[in-house]
């Protein structure tokens, strides 16, 4: 049996994935739900999002432990600081360059985001990832293609 492609989702995308039932973040955290992906987050992931929640939809915390739980979501080891300071080159911005540094320590197969200024639209991050970045209705055609 072929290795579950790993999805690492960043805070935009996971807060998605809790706001809007319907939309395809959350289809991503279905597809970890039914064990067809490993899903990924940063520890430092973790508690942005939860001080998002706090501060715009406090109703939805619960939620996020449930959607973590039900989608066997996976912590990624913390990058070291080098790797962090080659990442914030590219990225330029201190907080992205975290993910992208978990997200290539972790191996993934994917980034999903919906940060259009640091990762989407940025040409710098996208000649020197390994893996593809884009938002989640991007990861589920190129999930979709491979299937095929």
């Amino acid at each position: 049996m072929p290795e579950k492609v790993r999805v690492f989702l960043d805070t935009s995308a996971l807060f998605a994935g809790i706001w809007s039932a319907e939309g395809g973040a959350r289809m991503i955290l279905k597809l970890g739900e039914a064990e067809a992906v490993k899903v990924l987050v940063s520890s430092q992931m973790l508690s942005e999002i939860e001080n998002v929640l706090r501060r715009k939809a406090p109703a939805s915390l619960g939620l996020l432990a449930v959607l973590l739980d039900r989608s066997g979501v996976e912590v990624a080891p913390s990058p070291p600081p080098e790797i962090i300071q080659q990442s914030e080159a590219v990225t330029g911005h201190a907080s992205d360059a975290y993910v992208l540094a978990a997200a290539w320590l972790a191996k993934v197969d994917y980034l999903v985001t919906l940060d259009r200024q640091h990762f989407l639209d940025n040409p710098a991050v996208r000649t020197v990832t390994p893996f593809p970045i884009g938002t989640p209705g991007d990861f589920l055609a190129w999930y979709r293609a491979r299937l095929s």
